[in-house]
């Protein structure tokens, strides 16, 4: 969640008046998803969490990696406010982490057996009985292969 703006925060850089209807959107649609009650298990009631951090994450990425439309200033005072997680933004430059959908799927303590979660795995790989959804944040596949 973004930090909240007061009189003593320092001011936006330019261009953030050209994304915060987006980056407010996304804001909006993470309240409504947090107020919802959540039905079923815990982790099915925050895969939407997850999957709105993800975008709002992704949005900020391709902001600035893919169609550099906002300045380094910008983009850096955005992660410095939590618009956008700093730690999935580096695995995403990394070769085979492309398409990463949290972190984690990649935290190998959290899983019984010391591997990654099953999203990892390319889905050429997987036997048509295995699950293909994410137990953590309901992702169907982010493997880089896929």
């Amino acid at each position: 969640m973004p930090r909240i703006r007061t009189s003593r925060t320092k001011r936006p850089p330019e261009g953030f008046e050209e994304i915060e209807p987006t980056l407010l959107e996304f804001q909006e649609r993470m309240r409504q998803v947090e107020n919802t009650t959540g039905k079923g298990s815990k982790s099915e009631s925050l895969a939407p969490i997850f999957q709105l951090h993800h975008q709002r994450s992704r949005y900020v990425y391709d902001l600035y990696y893919k169609r550099e439309a906002i300045s380094s200033e910008l983009y850096n005072w955005l992660l410095k406010q939590n618009y956008a997680d700093a730690n999935l933004i580096a695995k995403w430059k990394k070769p085979g982490y492309e398409k990463l959908c949290c972190l984690r799927c990649i935290q190998t303590a959290e899983s019984k057996f010391g591997a990654t979660c099953i999203c990892r795995v390319p889905k050429a790989k997987l036997g048509k009985d295995a699950p293909s959804t994410c137990v953590h944040c309901g992702c169907r596949g982010c493997a880089s292969g896929d």
